[in-house]
């Protein structure tokens, strides 16, 4: 059963932004409390359920990578495995170009190296490493690099 929140496009929009850049802040302090560790699940996931609402591949893609790396950080890689393949599925079917298709790979080599299979996190690795020489914007380019650098060294 599934139960739509009566809400305007853009204020989805409006909450779906908001609730990405939370979960942001929060990755991105060096010491959270575990009040904030279940705070940035919940606002990567309820990002991604109002992205569902009015958006389209690029933020399904987005938004299920952003889930995926919280799942990272908090230590759950199977979770972070789960999101990183649909990251993955929806960025090479809406064919998004080789820099969600990188993220996509970026994510299931995080995955791989929290559960301690180096062989799966070389070879997705590698197949970003690859997108990465392709993305041709300089800016996301170096985002994806920073991402891969720190799972290559």
């Amino acid at each position: 059963m599934t139960t739509e929140i009566p809400l305007e496009a853009a204020s989805h929009r409006q909450v779906a932004v908001e609730l990405f850049n939370r979960t942001w802040e929060l990755l991105d302090k060096e010491r959270r409390t575990d009040a904030e560790d279940a705070e940035m699940l919940t606002a990567a996931f309820a990002s991604r359920y109002h992205w569902r609402q009015i958006g389209d591949s690029k933020n399904f893609s987005v938004s299920d990578w952003q889930v995926s790396r919280v799942a990272a950080v908090l230590g759950n890689p199977d979770l972070a495995e789960d999101y990183g393949r649909r990251s993955l599925e929806v960025a090479s079917t809406a064919n998004l170009g080789p820099f969600y298709v990188g993220y996509g790979h970026e994510a299931l080599a995080r995955a791989a190296l929290m559960a301690g299979n180096r062989k799966e996190a070389g070879r997705h690795l590698r197949s970003a490493q690859e997108l990465l020489e392709q993305v041709v914007d300089s800016s996301a380019r170096d985002l994806l690099a920073a991402d891969l650098g720190e799972l290559d060294g």
